[in-house]
């Protein structure tokens, strides 16, 4: 429900979440990524598997997720296990993308370090000709959607004098404990 009225106001990007994971060390990680599916068991992005969030999210499958609506003065936080999608989810999602953002898929080695722009650049050209006569491109198999499945949610309302409404949801064996938080 909060979702559908962040996208109802109209506000910028009501799907942009922070994507917190771990390194094998231990040390904290976050991103902006797009939420791009919710299901009854989770929630959904997709991105390079290669990719520095892709690699630490296989090997520490665990992450939270952060929406914050500063012009609503809602949050919702939200941890759990991860699990890669199904190839043929993740393909069937990346055959719903526009070409070039197919192409921009197989063109970036995304989190690599490279010597410059041009070589993005260079790689998108090829592509393009590549494929200059395919409506689509076929999904790389580095390239795939994470569920996130949650075992809390905290939801946050903005309140006066900083007394703010803070509703935790924690799962417990597979059941929703609530509990309000100060």
């Amino acid at each position: 429900a909060w979702l559908d009225f962040a996208i109802e106001s109209k506000i910028k990007e009501p799907n942009a979440m922070t994507l917190a994971t771990t390194t094998k060390k231990g040390r904290p990680t976050a991103r902006i990524v797009l939420l791009k599916g919710v299901r009854e068991d989770g929630f959904v992005f997709y991105t390079n598997y290669n990719s520095r969030k892709g690699e630490e999210l296989l090997e520490h499958p665990y992450a939270a997720l952060v929406f914050n609506w500063l012009d609503l003065e809602k949050q919702i936080r939200i941890e759990g296990k991860v699990e890669k999608l199904a190839h043929q989810e993740s393909e069937a999602y990346f055959q719903s993308r526009p070409k070039g953002s197919q192409i921009g898929a197989w063109a970036s080695p995304q989190s690599s370090i490279i010597e410059n722009r041009r070589i993005l650049e260079d790689n998108v050209a090829h592509l393009k000709k590549q494929y200059e006569d395919q409506e689509q491109l076929p999904c790389p198999t580095h390239w795939g959607g994470f569920l996130v499945k949650p075992d809390l949610f905290e939801f946050w309302q903005g309140r006066s004098s900083r007394l703010h409404d803070r509703i935790q949801y924690r799962l417990v064996d597979g059941e929703w404990i609530r509990e309000r938080l100060a």
